[in-house]
């Protein structure tokens, strides 16, 4: 156990921060963070976009959901997959690499580039004393989202992530068991996994009636079953092949 260890393993979703802006020296920080992440084959697929104007994060705070804690942070990055750069590098050599953009591949690892920059940044945020939530709503309305932040062909913002100071001491939520998630040499057996996740929702489901006083009572398999009932954002597949990505 060290200092790193015990910032990742106290993670909290914080979603209430204090009327404190974050410095730009620390801002330039997180970037930095980001920027140390491991990324596939040095190709940097990852952009960030601070948000700073408070009009444009009140926007995004709707198109999220109306999550006022999107608009009402210390500071609010943007993380996007970003193969306009890499256009842009190819046409000063006067090169052709739509193919290799328009792969599934490529999108894979471009998420995966802008996950890994996404988490060094919380990690780094939680150090200093910051919380953070991350905003999965944007992806409600990416036309909208990606207008709002002048966003080209090629450049796809995937989520957001408010930070600032904590003005909230929210309760850790209870993962998956260890065995769970953690499988050796192979995949698990479905009976013993179901075994687990019975267990998982009798903890769960006393985690939530005590935290809410008895007005929330379902575990982790109720909640997660019934909000997979019907797929969400339908319309991302027409969406990301429409700004040149995935389409292959």
């Amino acid at each position: 156990m060290n200092e790193v260890i015990e910032t990742i393993l106290a993670h909290k979703s914080i979603r209430k921060f204090k009327d404190k802006s974050i410095s730009e020296e620390m801002i330039t920080t997180l970037v930095e963070c980001a920027q140390a992440a491991s990324t596939s084959s040095y190709q940097q697929v990852c952009t960030i976009i601070g948000v700073e104007d408070q009009e444009k994060k009140q926007k995004l705070g709707e198109l999220a959901g109306n999550q006022s804690y999107v608009a009402d942070n210390g500071y609010f990055f943007v993380f996007c997959i970003d193969y306009n750069r890499h256009k842009v590098a190819a046409e000063m050599l006067d090169k052709n690499i739509n193919d290799t953009i328009q792969s599934t591949e490529a999108f894979i690892v471009g998420t995966v580039d802008a996950s890994l920059a996404a988490q060094n940044v919380a990690v780094a945020a939680e150090s200093l004393g910051l919380g953070i939530v991350y905003i999965g709503g944007i992806r409600n309305n990416l036309k909208e989202v990606s207008e709002l932040l002048d966003c080209p062909e090629h450049v796809l913002p995937l989520f957001g992530m408010a930070i600032g100071y904590p003005d909230a001491e929210p309760g850790k939520k209870p993962r998956l068991p260890i065995p769970a998630v953690f499988h050796k040499n192979g995949y698990k057996k479905n009976e013993e996994t179901e075994n687990l996740l019975k267990q998982y929702e009798k903890e769960t489901a006393e985690y939530y009636t005590k935290r809410t006083g008895g007005k929330r009572t379902e575990g982790w398999v109720t909640q997660i079953t019934t909000s997979m009932s019907s797929p969400k954002r339908a319309y991302m597949k027409e969406f990301v092949r429409k700004k040149g990505l995935n389409k292959t």
